[in-house]
């Protein structure tokens, strides 16, 4: 029987702090809440050094704010079609 071993990624806490910055800037905490939670004394620290964005999540965001606008427009709707 052969065994395959898949090298691990090296995970540190010191990965965790950056995944844990990360999410919760995705999950659109405060930017000075998570500088505070981080225990940093700049922002750029937590959010050039620790908080890692993808293309994916600027897309993301452009859709949130798509279907924002899209709700503005139908609530608009709605109301002129009220009066």
């Amino acid at each position: 029987m052969t065994a395959y071993r898949i090298q691990m990624p090296n995970i540190t806490p010191h990965i965790c702090r950056h995944t844990y910055c990360s999410n919760q800037a995705k999950a659109g905490m405060n930017p000075k809440t998570l500088q505070y939670l981080m225990g940093h004394s700049e922002i750029g620290v937590t959010l050039d050094v620790y908080t890692h964005l993808g293309l994916e999540d600027a897309a993301a965001e452009l859709h949130r704010m798509e279907e924002l606008q899209n709700a503005r427009q139908e609530m608009n709707r709605t109301k002129d079609e009220a009066v």
